[in-house]
């Protein structure tokens, strides 16, 4: 997902961001060098040294949901670069009217907003020349979208799963049961092979996560 050459049509950068050391992901398209900032959660100067690391040109912003670590700099970091946000579904319009509120209690600066496009399940985002799939998957919030790459066999999954966990359920609006009927339908289909950068953590692949997550590995599922 960080390969140097050009060979694959997506390139991903994971950039640690925050206190809660959540994954703003960017990523391009490897044609044009157009690319988007995924869940700019704060930490602006780190994020804007990896854009110019990757020697790319933003063209949006990307939410997967609307928690303070992973949307607190998206209105700042958009303005500036003037570009528009997209995402996440309206579900998490709550989230995002309480960034201040949220950021003062995690010491993160947050800005409230609201995105240039909210985002429902079917739609689709453009970064240069490629196009992503947006499903919506409620369960860690009720907005939660993700974003996947077909032809890459890529996503950026957000705080939906994580290598061997699942997203958290006990903050307002969670729902445990949602989460994992998200996972099964919206993720597993996309195919086993597919690689994913989650919202904390290591990246890893669904079949690792079907095999070996004791949350809701298969064996986990049907128990």
């Amino acid at each position: 997902m960080t390969d140097a050459t050009t060979d694959h049509p997506l390139q991903a950068m994971i950039v640690p961001v925050t206190p809660i050391e959540q994954n703003c992901t960017l990523i391009w398209c490897t044609r044009t060098m157009r690319g988007a900032v995924i869940d700019p959660g704060g930490d602006l100067p780190r994020i804007k040294a990896a854009i110019a690391q990757a020697g790319i040109t933003v063209e949006k912003v990307l939410l997967t949901h609307g928690h303070i670590d992973h949307a607190g700099a998206a209105k700042p970091l958009a303005d500036e670069l003037g570009v528009p946000v997209e995402g996440p579904h309206e579900d998490d319009r709550f989230w995002l009217a309480r960034l201040a509120d949220d950021g003062r209690q995690w010491g993160i600066t947050g800005v409230p907003f609201e995105p240039d496009r909210w985002l429902v399940d079917g739609d689709t985002v453009t970064v240069g020349e490629l196009t992503l799939d947006v499903y919506h998957t409620p369960g860690h919030t009720a907005g939660h979208v993700i974003f996947h790459h077909a032809p890459s066999k890529f996503a950026q999954v957000g705080d939906v799963l994580f290598q061997g966990s699942v997203g958290r359920t006990d903050l307002p609006q969670g729902n445990h049961k949602q989460l994992l009927e998200s996972i099964v339908t919206k993720l597993w289909p996309l195919g086993s092979d597919t690689a994913f950068i989650p919202g904390h953590g290591k990246p890893s692949t669904f079949a690792h996560e079907r095999q070996w997550n004791m949350f809701v590995s298969d064996d986990a599922m049907s128990a």
